[in-house]
This record gives structure tokens, C-alpha cells and sequence, in this order.
């Protein structure tokens, strides 16, 4: 099994090199990544995307219009992994449902709840029929001198 873990260049502010780096770098990943889904291996792509991918992932899109995380460009970015064949496994397993990764420290973003989905676990075609189980450890944001960020995890089934 291939397990890379990520963390996507962040790219603000945008306009500007960062964000230019960070498409760039995207580009790069869809690549690679289409290289492993050719092989037919058991991959898994895991970590900080700095990517929301749609509005439903965001507490007031409206806001993050002109982010390097919520730009148009990222999100078409990330679908194009969803349509060389990898899945959202946080999204396939809770589809309708409001699912945070990230709460800033700012005006009480946890508290409120207004968060938004960086981080995420995606599955090459190989591994997609072996999701189990999988969610957010959202209490662990809430304890004391913690990250920004919550516990993502997965569960896959044996064969």
C-alpha cells in the first residue's frame, strides 16, 4: 500500500507567486497521482489539502470568495482527483452532512462552529470498495493548547 501524506502549499495571498506555486504544484500532484491509479495500486492520498473543495465544506462561502483555499481554480483542481478516479472518503461516507476539519482561532470559529474541510483522505479506485467507517474527532479542537485542525481517520475492511 502507497500512503502519502500531504500538505498542500497554502497560496495566499492570492493573486500572487504563492498562489501561482500552488497550482503548479497541484499540477504536479494530478500527474503523479494518475500515475499510481494506472498501476492499480492500493493508494491513499492523506492530509492537509488547504483546500475547501465546495461550498457545502465552508461556513459562509460567501467569505472566502478571494482565498487561495477557496479559489475556483483549487476546487476545479481537486475534482479533477475525484474524476481520474479517487474518492472523498469523508464525503462518500457522510454525503449530506456538514463536516469541519479546521476551526480558526478567531472570533470563536469553534464555539460557533464555523469551520471549514481542509483536510481530507482521498482512496485510489483499488481501495474504494474497502471503505468502512471513518469521521472527524471534532472534540479534540476543543481541548486546551490545541491544533486548529481535527483528527481525520478511515477505516478500511480487510479483503
Amino acid at each position: 500500500m502507497v500512503i502519502c501524506c500531504l500538505y498542500l502549499p497554502n497560496g495566499n495571498p492570492y493573486p500572487g507567486p504563492k498562489f501561482e506555486y500552488k497550482l503548479e504544484w497541484l499540477k504536479r500532484l494530478k500527474k503523479r497521482t494518475g500515475e499510481f491509479i494506472k498501476m492499480d495500486l492500493p493508494a491513499i492520498l492523506i492530509g492537509d489539502f488547504n483546500i475547501i473543495p465546495t461550498p457545502f465544506d465552508v461556513h459562509k462561502p460567501e467569505r472566502w470568495q478571494d482565498d487561495a483555499l477557496f479559489r475556483t481554480e483549487v476546487r476545479k483542481a481537486f475534482a479533477a482527483l475525484i474524476k481520474k478516479g479517487w474518492t472523498d472518503s469523508i464525503r462518500t461516507l457522510f454525503p449530506e452532512e456538514k463536516i469541519y476539519t479546521f476551526w480558526d482561532y478567531l472570533y470563536r470559529a469553534y464555539e460557533r462552529d464555523a469551520g471549514i474541510r481542509l483536510d481530507h483522505i482521498l482512496l485510489s479506485p483499488y481501495l474504494k470498495s474497502r471503505l468502512k467507517s471513518g469521521g472527524v474527532d471534532k472534540c479534540v479542537r476543543g481541548w486546551e493548547k490545541s491544533s486548529d485542525h481535527a483528527p481525520v481517520w478511515i477505516e478500511l475492511t480487510d479483503r
